[in-house]
C-alpha cells in the first residue's frame, strides 16, 4: 500500500484517535500526541497541508513498530 500523497495534519490527527492519541500540546505548527495504548508514546504531527510523504512515512513508521503492525496494516486500519 502506498503512503498517500494528499494526507494533512489534520487529517492524520483526526485518523490516530483510532489508536487511543489525544493532543497534549502544540508548539508552532508541529501537535504533539500522545498515547497510553501499548505503553506510553508520543507522536509528532506537522500541522501542514499537505504533509510531506517522506515526514509522514517516518511518523507512521514510527507508530506502526510502536503498536507492533506492518506499516501496511497500519495504513489500512486509518484509512488514510
Amino acid at each position: 500500500m502506498k503512503i498517500p500523497r494528499d494526507c494533512t495534519g489534520p487529517k492524520l490527527v483526526k485518523a490516530l484517535r483510532k489508536f487511543g492519541y489525544a493532543i497534549s500540546r502544540q508548539t508552532g505548527s508541529h501537535i504533539i500526541m500522545s498515547t497510553q495504548r501499548d505503553g506510553e508514546h508520543h507522536a509528532t504531527v506537522p500541522n501542514h497541508r499537505p504533509i510531506k510523504v517522506g515526514t509522514l512515512q517516518d511518523t507512521l513508521k514510527d507508530i506502526a513498530a510502536h503498536h507492533g503492525l506492518k506499516l501496511e496494516d497500519l495504513l489500512r486500519q486509518l484509512d488514510l
